[in-house]
C-alpha cells in the first residue's frame, strides 16, 4: 500500500482540506492511503480521515515554532518513510515543509496552490520574497485555476508545462437538485415561499461577509421577505453579526455554523452570492452549480469558476447592483449542469483518478 503524506495547517472544513478529502474518499484505498500532518489538535475530519484508514501527525505550529516545525516534518516523513509528500501552498514560505520533507528522504515533494493570493499583508509580502522557492522545490506542481497556478509557479507556467490544471473536481451522485431536501429544509427555516439567498465559506476577511451584509440589505428593499443563509464558522462571526444588527437585518439570517449536508442546503436556496476578495477556485461555486442553483460572485475570482453559465460577475462595488443580480438570477426551474461537469472535466472519477497518477505515479515537472 503507498501512503502520501499531505501537509495541512489544520483539517477542517476548508476549500483545500475538503478537495483532499474528496480525493481520499475516491481512491482505491486498498492501494493508496492520505495520511495528513497538520499543526491543530482539533481537526473536523479527524474521525472521517480514521475511518478511511489514515493518519493525523501533529507537529508544532510554524508561524511561533519555525525550526520545531521544519525538524518535527523532517523526522516524520523519516521515520515513516514517506516516498511522497504533498504541501497544500498558503504562500511561499509554505515550500520550506516540502524542503523538510526532502531530507527527510522523500523523493515526490508536491504543491497544490489553492488561492490567488494571501489573506494578510505580511503573507503576501513573504510570498514575494520567496517566490523562487516553488519554481525550484517541488516537482509536481499542479492548480485548480490558471490563476492560482501563476500566483505560485509564475506567468505562463501551464502552457510551459511547469504546472497543470487539476479541477475541484464534484460528485454528482451528491451534489444535485433534491426537490424533496429543499422543501424539507425550507420547512425547518421557516421560508417556504421567501426568496433563500445563500452563501457557504468560513467568516473571515477573503471571504467579505462585510460587503454580503451590505448587499443583502438591499435585496431586503427590493424582497422584504427575502431571507440569507450563511453556512460556516470563523473568527469574524461575531462582527458580522454585528454589522447585520446595526443594519435591522439579523432577524432574517440564519447562521448554520459547519454543516455536513451542503448539498441539500445549496437545493434549498434559490440564488448563491460570494463576494470574496479572491479565490484559487472556491469548491463551493462548483457546487452550487452541480445542483443548477444560479450564482453571483466577484469579478476577482476566476472566470474558469464559470463551467455551466450560471455564474453573474461583478465588481466588488454598488451593492444595490449585486442585489439586483441576485434577484433576477433567480430561475423558475434548476438547470440540468451534467453534461457541462462531464464536458469540462469536473466530474470526481477523473479528477480522483488524474490526483492519483500525480501524486502517486508522478511524471515530474522541470524547474525554472
Amino acid at each position: 500500500m503507498k501512503r502520501l503524506l499531505c501537509i495541512v495547517s489544520v483539517m477542517n472544513a476548508g476549500g483545500a482540506e475538503t478537495f483532499l478529502m474528496k480525493m481520499f474518499r475516491g481512491m482505491d484505498r486498498t492501494e493508496y492511503v492520505l495520511d495528513f500532518c497538520v499543526t491543530a489538535r482539533e481537526n473536523h475530519y479527524a474521525e472521517e480521515i480514521a475511518a478511511l484508514g489514515g493518519k493525523i501527525y501533529v507537529v508544532p505550529p510554524k508561524s511561533r515554532h519555525p525550526f520545531a516545525c521544519f525538524n518535527g516534518i523532517r523526522k516524520l516523513v523519516k521515520t515513516e518513510r514517506y516516498d511522497a509528500v504533498i504541501r497544500v501552498n498558503e504562500h511561499s514560505l509554505s515550500t520550506l515543509d516540502l524542503i523538510a520533507a526532502r531530507m527527510g528522504g522523500a523523493k515526490t515533494v508536491i504543491m497544490r496552490s489553492s488561492n490567488a493570493s494571501s489573506p494578510s499583508k505580511l503573507g503576501r509580502i513573504l510570498h514575494r520574497m520567496f517566490f523562487f522557492l516553488p519554481r525550484i522545490v517541488p516537482n509536481v506542481r499542479f492548480a485548480p485555476s490558471t490563476e492560482a497556478a501563476e500566483y505560485t509557479f509564475g506567468k505562463g507556467c501551464i502552457k510551459k508545462g511547469r504546472a497543470f490544471l487539476l479541477h475541484n473536481g464534484v460528485d454528482k451522485r451528491v451534489f444535485h437538485y433534491d426537490g424533496e431536501k429543499r422543501a424539507a429544509l425550507r420547512r425547518e427555516f421557516g421560508v417556504t415561499d421567501a426568496l433563500l439567498v445563500g452563501h457557504v465559506g468560513r467568516f473571515n476577511l477573503q471571504k467579505n461577509h462585510v460587503f454580503l451584509m451590505d448587499i443583502f440589505r438591499k435585496i431586503k428593499d427590493e424582497r422584504p421577505d427575502a431571507r440569507l443563509v450563511l453556512v460556516g464558522k470563523g473568527e469574524l462571526e461575531q462582527e458580522i453579526r454585528n454589522k447585520a444588527e446595526l443594519l435591522g437585518i439579523l432577524d432574517s439570517i440564519i447562521f448554520t455554523g459547519v454543516r455536513s449536508d451542503v448539498p441539500d442546503l445549496l437545493s434549498a436556496m434559490d440564488v448563491f452570492v460570494f463576494p470574496s476578495f479572491y479565490e484559487g477556485m472556491p469548491n463551493t461555486v462548483i457546487e452550487a452549480q452541480a445542483t443548477g442553483l444560479p450564482c453571483v460572485i466577484s469579478d476577482t475570482i476566476t472566470k474558469e469558476a464559470n463551467i455551466t453559465g450560471l455564474v453573474t460577475y461583478l465588481p466588488l462595488e454598488a451593492p444595490e447592483t449585486w442585489a439586483e443580480a441576485a434577484i433576477s438570477s433567480v430561475r423558475a426551474e434548476r438547470a440540468d449542469t451534467d453534461a457541462a461537469f462531464r464536458e469540462n472535466g469536473y466530474d470526481l472519477d477523473s479528477v480522483v483518478e488524474h490526483f492519483v497518477n500525480a501524486c502517486f505515479h508522478p511524471v515530474t515537472s522541470e524547474g525554472e
